[in-house]
């Protein structure tokens, strides 16, 4: 399980900040990088969000993994817009009798859109890093994202687990049992396991459903219950949301 959960630092100031606040700041903050024409801010931006994130605890392996598929777009979009996104011929070579070319503009609009892709994800991973999911889901529920869509992300956190160790149970008496010793007796195992963990998930929500309509579940949960803002917290996000803006004008 320590590969899925994050133990938070606690006593961090950005952690027990409330996430409503939190939310808010990232929601502006991601306008701001999204809609700058430039290099700076959204440079900026993830360089702040990433030393936050290692001043929360964050291992610098963990944070690699999170930034991993971003970077992997990035670099995508950098040999398209490079190759094929440009007009000003930047250099021209010939691979195996093929002339590639290469345009500067393009480089520099690819390199725009890697700025901004590198910031926004910096200010998810530092909202990610610093609140809990169960938070998260609240400040979207204060929000007014449909209640459908939170009770279903809610329980689908919570039973992850649960089918995770399933899973970790059925996989390892598997293995003990030589189930993935070779190719194709491999593949027959882990359709096995898949197939076990899919009647499983059915069996728990046709169980969970019956419970909590037992229990008098009228789709209400004590999270949906906001405490009033503290104007500590609001006046320091919005003094910083302000001089990032400031410095987005610029």
């Amino acid at each position: 399980m320590r590969t899925i959960i994050h133990h938070q630092d606690a006593t961090h100031l950005l952690t027990r900040l409330d996430a409503r606040v939190k939310l808010l700041c990232a929601l502006a903050l991601l306008v701001m990088v999204l809609s700058y024409r430039g290099l700076a801010f959204p440079l900026l931006v993830a360089l702040l969000g990433t030393g936050l994130c290692l001043g929360l605890g964050v291992r610098v392996r963990l944070l690699l993994a999170r930034f991993a598929q971003p970077l992997f777009i990035v670099a995508m979009v950098l040999l398209l817009k490079l190759f094929t996104g440009g007009h000003d011929p930047l250099f021209s070579c010939t691979v195996a009798g093929l002339e590639i070319t290469g345009y500067g503009d393009g480089l520099r609009e690819g390199m725009q859109i890697a700025a901004r892709i590198v910031g926004a994800v910096s200010v998810v991973s530092l909202v990610g890093f610093s609140t809990t999911f169960t938070e998260t889901m609240a400040a979207l529920a204060w929000l007014r994202v449909p209640r459908g869509l939170i009770e279903v992300a809610l329980f689908a956190w919570r039973y992850l687990f649960v089918l995770y160790e399933d899973a970790m149970v059925v996989y390892h008496a598997q293995r003990n049992r030589l189930g993935y010793a070779g190719y194709r007796r491999g593949l027959s195992s882990f359709g096995t396991l898949t197939g076990a963990l899919v009647i499983k998930a059915f069996d728990n929500s046709q169980t969970i459903t019956t419970a909590m309509v037992q229990r008098g579940y009228d789709g209400t949960m004590p999270l949906m219950r906001h405490k009033p803002f503290r104007l500590a917290e609001v006046a320091a996000a919005l003094l910083v949301v302000a001089g990032l803006g400031v410095l987005w004008r610029i």
